[in-house]
């Protein structure tokens, strides 16, 4: 009797993002789409969470070690583009999962209209609520974090820097 070969969407979903690894790329929303061709080759379809995002080739190394160990030898991890990435796709879960690693998770992101990107002067209203005490009485120290889709604040209630993962 043969073992029922595993689903290879399962599997790639719960390869772990390199940068936040308390969330999957499935809960990321970066995993796009899992899919076994006609001819057995698996084709993985991930998507970047802005251009440039330099954790990409180990998400693609991760998910074809993933599969590979799994026992899918024909694998194929492509990046798409189209449509752009938005912190929206990031799962219930995974915001959930944000929080209790202490990051506070975005909020909605901002509402984008198709032709030209606006050109924003003033810097971006950003608030988050604090991941660890829930006040919503925070400050942001640095647009940037540990990494560029995340802000550095602090709460003013616990006095306690957390990072937030901006609205894209």
């Amino acid at each position: 009797m043969s073992a029922v070969p595993p689903d290879p969407r399962s599997v790639a979903g719960q390869v772990t993002d390199p940068e936040l690894p308390t969330l999957t790329l499935a809960d990321l929303g970066v995993l796009r789409d899992v899919r076994t061709e006609a001819d057995g080759a698996v084709v993985v379809e991930i998507t970047p969470t802005y251009s440039g995002c330099p954790a990409m080739g180990v998400m693609r190394a991760d998910l074809l070690r993933a599969l590979h160990e799994a026992g899918f030898g024909d694998v194929d991890v492509r990046t798409v583009l189209s449509p752009a990435w938005t912190s929206d796709w990031i799962s219930a879960e995974g915001r959930r999962k944000l929080a209790a690693a202490g990051i506070a998770p975005p909020g909605s992101a901002p509402v984008r209209t198709d032709g030209p990107v606006p050109l924003q002067l003033g810097p971006p209203r950003r608030t988050a609520d604090c991941p660890l005490c829930g006040s919503p009485d925070t400050e942001e120290l640095s647009e940037f974090g540990s990494t560029a889709c995340k802000a550095l604040r602090r709460c003013r209630s616990c006095r306690e820097p957390f990072e937030h993962v901006k609205e894209i």
